[in-house]
Formats: C-alpha cells, sequence, structure tokens
C-alpha cells in the first residue's frame, strides 16, 4: 500500500504546476511558512521553486525544508521533508523557468534565484 501511494502523490506532483507551502527556519530559528508554485518537479524526488533574498539567507543558514501540498478535491494531503539548495548557475536557472517567472520584456532575469528541494 505505502508504494501506491508513493506512485500517487509523485503522479500529482508531477502532472501540473501545482501551488504548495514550503517551510524554512526563519534567521532566529522560528519556522517561516510560504506559499510557492514549484516550476519543475520529478515525482517526489526533487522540485524547484524561485524565490528571493531573504529565503536565500534562511536556507544558506539552514538547510532543512518541508512541503505541502493540498487539495478539496480531489481531498489529498501530500507532506515531504528533505534538504533545499539555492541554484545560482544561469543555465540551470533557465531549464527551470516556466512563462510566470518571465519579466515584462519576456526575459529570464539573472538576479531571481531557484531552489532546488530534494525530498527524502
Amino acid at each position: 500500500m505505502e508504494q501506491k501511494i508513493i506512485e500517487r502523490a509523485a503522479e500529482i506532483i508531477s502532472a501540473t504546476r501545482l501551488n504548495c507551502v514550503l517551510a524554512l527556519i526563519d534567521l532566529d530559528g522560528y519556522p517561516s511558512a510560504t506559499t510557492k508554485t514549484v516550476s519543475k518537479a520529478d515525482g517526489i524526488k526533487w522540485m524547484t521553486f524561485c524565490t528571493g533574498n531573504n529565503k536565500i539567507k534562511m536556507i544558506n543558514q539552514c538547510d532543512h525544508a518541508s512541503v505541502c501540498f493540498t487539495s478539496s478535491d480531489p481531498l489529498y494531503n501530500i507532506t515531504l521533508v528533505g534538504k533545499i539548495e539555492v541554484i545560482t548557475d544561469l543555465e540551470i536557472k533557465k531549464e527551470m523557468w516556466y512563462i510566470r517567472l518571465l519579466c515584462p520584456t519576456n526575459k529570464i532575469v539573472a538576479s531571481w534565484i531557484n531552489c532546488h528541494c530534494i525530498c527524502q
């Protein structure tokens, strides 16, 4: 049964660009949760997000993360934990982009930061 649940969770996450809650530890050691859109995912193995400097400071201090996906129709709650890292390589960042992340001139902004969460 557990393997079927894992496979179904991977299908849900990979099927569409989902919103989720990304939870990190803030600079004072408290939990901090933010709604994010997954830019790319490989099932429950890994996923990427775009974020700003405040979250980067948190990740640099503590690389532990939790990601939670929920829905009421169909009903599900998928919570994953793992390590998160900051992607700074522009070529890799280009692979993670999707249309909502383009600036008004339709160019990728090099200063925007992608994070890669490897779920355990």
